[in-house]
C-alpha cells in the first residue's frame, strides 16, 4: 500500500509533467507557420512537409501522454491509484515512481506485450 508521502510524491510528479507537456504544447501552437510554399522546389516542400508531420506527431503524442496523466490523477484523487487494471495486484512504488502512468503490474504489461507480438 502506497503512503501518503508516496502518493503524493507521484502526484507531484504527474503534476509536473503535465504542466510541462502543456507548455510544449502550447509553443508549438505558437510556433506553427502555416506558410503555404508556393516557391521552392520540390526538396523544400518536402522538407516543410516532413517537418509538420513531425509535429503533428509529436503532438498527438504527447496529446495522448496528457490524456493519461489525467486519468493517473483522476485515480489518485479517487484513491483506486496504484492497483493493476488488470488483475487487481499491488502495483510496487518503484514502478509507479519509474513510470507514474502505468496501469498494469510488470506480470500483466508483459503478458500484454507478448500477445501484441504473437
Amino acid at each position: 500500500m502506497l503512503t501518503e508521502e508516496q502518493l503524493n510524491e507521484l502526484k507531484s510528479m504527474l503534476i509536473e509533467q503535465k504542466n510541462m507537456i502543456i507548455e510544449r504544447l502550447e509553443k508549438q501552437i505558437d510556433d506553427v507557420e502555416d506558410v503555404t510554399f508556393s516557391g521552392g522546389d520540390e526538396l523544400d516542400r518536402g522538407g516543410l512537409e516532413g517537418s509538420r508531420l513531425l509535429r503533428y506527431r509529436t503532438t498527438d503524442r504527447e496529446t495522448k501522454l496528457l490524456k493519461k496523466i489525467e486519468y493517473t490523477l483522476a485515480k489518485i484523487d479517487n484513491g483506486t491509484y496504484g492497483y493493476c487494471e488488470v488483475c487487481g495486484a499491488e502495483i510496487p512504488y518503484e514502478r509507479l515512481k519509474a513510470r507514474p502512468v502505468t496501469s498494469m503490474c510488470i506480470k500483466c504489461k508483459e503478458l500484454e506485450e507478448e500477445n501484441e507480438d504473437g
